[in-house]
């Protein structure tokens, strides 16, 4: 049987981690194929973009929608993330988007939930009734406890250890090595900084940091 060809929407640091995942995935037997970076604009691409891998804009997703098996978000901006993926819905009405999870995650499948769109990166660990929802994003090592929810296009940095109980709207922002306590909501649109332990729930909007997290005061 022939790989699924993926192309990754983005061309910048994550797009790259995303395509490293392809390839492992690849390796491990899920036949999967790495088809280019496909970006909104080619015109745009910055200095720190792989510009030898960007097949094209949106408008190749269009031509060469025979020649690929379906897509993935490389780009690590909760805000970005389920507007790119409707975007290119919007070219590609049946396009799919795998749920794409490192060989190195250990998570208890038989429970969890994982909707479209979905990438966790290597080393993390999930236990028990995990909630992933469409395009959310799970970086390096991080840690998920029991009953958590990550919600859609949401974003876990590295290192982020949930605890158990924690719900995670949409489109939230957790920062590098940042600590979520158990039983917390944390609401659509927060941001929380980097080394921040959150004991508290945080409302939908509001930007968090510190230890404990305390909401960001503009000077």
């Amino acid at each position: 049987m022939s790989a699924r060809r993926i192309a990754v929407i983005g061309a910048g640091g994550f797009a790259r981690e995303v395509r490293w995942l392809i390839q492992d995935l690849d390796e491990s037997g899920a036949s999967l194929d790495f088809a280019g970076f496909v970006v909104s604009d080619v015109d745009r691409l910055g200095e720190t973009d792989s510009r030898d891998d960007v097949v094209g804009d949106y408008s190749w997703l269009s031509v060469n929608e025979n020649a690929i098996d379906g897509a993935a978000i490389g780009i690590g901006t909760p805000s970005a993330r389920l507007r790119v993926a409707q975007e290119v819905r919007d070219r590609l009405p049946g396009i799919e988007f795998p749920a794409l999870i490192h060989p190195t995650v250990t998570m208890h499948r038989a429970s969890a939930t994982i909707e479209q769109g979905v990438v966790v990166c290597a080393g993390t660990i999930a236990t028990v009734n995990v909630v992933l929802r469409e395009f959310c994003m799970v970086n390096l090592a991080c840690t998920l406890g029991h009953e958590s929810e990550i919600g859609a296009g949401s974003v876990l940095n590295p290192t982020v250890n949930i605890s158990g109980g924690v719900r995670i709207g949409r489109q939230v922002l957790v920062g590098t090595g940042s600590q979520v306590l158990q039983n917390l909501d944390i609401g659509d649109g927060a941001v929380v900084g980097a080394g921040a332990v959150v004991n508290r729930d945080v409302p939908a909007g509001q930007t968090v940091v510190g230890v404990p997290a305390r909401p960001l005061t503009k000077t």
